[in-house]
């Protein structure tokens, strides 16, 4: 039986907190602008400096993101992206890197897929595990027992709503780290991230060991330093597809403007003055 890269997502957290800096984790969806043309993307994204990198599962209908990922999506879906082409997306990500790739998809494609397929496919991939951002906790139980058998992590996702006992039930039911969503609403840039995710990272780390990670609304280097001061991880997903759709259908262009940025926000982390 396959095993995932659990534990090399954990040594990678680890790894840049030995660095006393927060990791670099990068979203990209599966599809985007194509198939070939995304996995070129993710490698561009950990040339650039990612530590870990989130592939997306596009789908029809993804409620946690803002319009930027919403019109990747769309482009991935009118292209034909498959459960198929995001596995061989993840990898070839990871065998050209040696770097974790996890995947981040709502339950539906998975459910309708079969949890045991899914799993199997993505640990033979080379993936690291799955975040999972609509699936509850207390309905997780089939999925995390797979997970668990092909050594795949399981990364909830917890919001500043969450209630002290709430987040308690979602990191003792998770492995990998905690997706903390710095603010209520959808992904997409913002001018601040701000003080409710600092406080959201406080109240998770006083339940749990795991890594805490920040999400959804860091754009820039400068976001990235701020958030990167309380948190074990800065993850960054529209700003790159941005980039993207900026570079209108030149690969070459998007390619550099990805990892640009990813240098700009690695150099972000790191700097701690």
């Amino acid at each position: 039986m396959t095993s995932g890269n659990i534990q090399l997502l954990s040594e990678t957290l680890a790894k840049a907190k030995a660095e006393n800096r927060a990791a670099l984790i990068a979203y990209l969806p599966a599809g985007f602008p194509t198939v070939d043309g995304g996995i070129a993307a993710i490698k561009a994204v950990f040339d650039g400096g990612a530590d870990v990198v989130e592939v997306g599962l596009p789908h029809s209908d993804p409620v946690l993101d803002g319009p930027v990922i919403q019109t990747a999506d769309d482009i991935a879906l009118r292209g034909g992206v498959k459960i198929a082409d995001v596995m061989r997306t993840v990898k070839e990500a990871h065998e050209a890197t040696g770097k974790p790739v996890l995947v981040m998809t709502y339950w539906n494609p998975i459910d309708r897929y079969g949890v045991e397929r899914f799993t199997e496919e993505l640990a033979a991939a080379g993936g690291a595990g799955c975040i999972l951002p609509d699936l509850p906790v207390q309905e997780s139980a089939v999925w995390r027992e797979h997970a668990d058998k092909h050594g795949l992590a399981t990364v909830f996702v917890v919001a500043p709503s969450s209630k002290d006992a709430r987040l308690a039930t979602i990191t003792a039911a998770g492995s990998g780290f905690v997706y903390a969503a710095s603010l209520m609403g959808v992904t997409g840039t913002r001018e601040s991230v701000g003080e409710q995710a600092a406080d959201l990272v406080r109240r998770t780390r006083a339940t749990s060991g795991l890594p805490v990670c920040v999400g959804l609304g860091v754009s820039n280097a400068t976001q990235a330093k701020e958030v990167a001061a309380f948190a074990d991880g800065v993850i960054v997903g529209s700003a790159f597809v941005q980039r993207i759709l900026d570079a209108d259908g030149d690969e070459a262009a998007g390619l550099d403007a990805v990892r640009e940025l990813a240098g700009e926000l690695a150099a972000g982390v790191r700097r701690v003055s």
